[in-house]
């Protein structure tokens, strides 16, 4: 009976979230939620870049994001997955020279895991739905961006400096994150 009653359950929040996924207004309520907690356990772990400066870069995020050009609702939606996916990846690196507190950065990994297959399921429903076209150009530039950040960090070996100079330019990408979740249209 009970594993009757969870299953039921499971399925009407899985269906549930499906069909108010295509509502934008929920859409960017849990982007705009799972970005800032993101932003909260970014924050959380230590380090400062002040011990730093030295070691900066500017990693160039792409213009096109960072002036938050009108974009398609599943352009956002497909920049956002990325966006996600990516800084999963790179926080799934070496991490040992770090100190950081290890469940705060499975916290992160869960929260963007969470993110990402919620994600997914909204970008099928768009993709069933509509007659989509990608701007790839976009989704290139970005990579490439995050790559910069990947070979910076390979460079400097993983180092405490680079680690913190990282966690700073991924808060600044969660910062072009939320002004792109704001665009999405209704």
């Amino acid at each position: 009976m009970t594993s009757r009653c969870i299953l039921q359950t499971a399925l009407l929040v899985y269906f549930s979230t499906t069909v108010l996924a295509m509502n934008y207004n929920l859409l960017r309520f849990q982007l705009s939620s799972s970005s800032v907690e993101c932003q909260e356990l970014l924050l959380q772990l230590n380090g400062t870049s002040k011990d730093c400066l030295k070691d900066r870069m500017n990693f160039k995020i792409p213009e096109e994001i960072q002036k938050s050009q009108k974009f398609q609702k599943e352009d956002i939606v497909l920049v956002t997955l990325e966006m996600f996916q990516k800084t999963s990846d790179i926080f799934r690196r070496n991490l040992s020279s770090t100190g950081w507190n290890e469940s705060i950065v499975e916290n992160l990994l869960a929260t963007l895991h969470w993110q990402k297959e919620h994600l997914e399921e909204i970008l099928e429903d768009i993709m069933q739905e509509e007659n989509v076209t990608w701007d790839h150009r976009t989704l290139l530039h970005l990579k490439r961006y995050y790559l910069r950040i990947v070979r910076y960090l390979k460079a400097k070996e993983f180092s405490v400096c680079a680690w913190t100079i990282v966690q700073a330019e991924i808060l600044r990408s969660f910062f072009f994150l939320d002004k792109l979740t704001d665009s999405l249209p209704n």
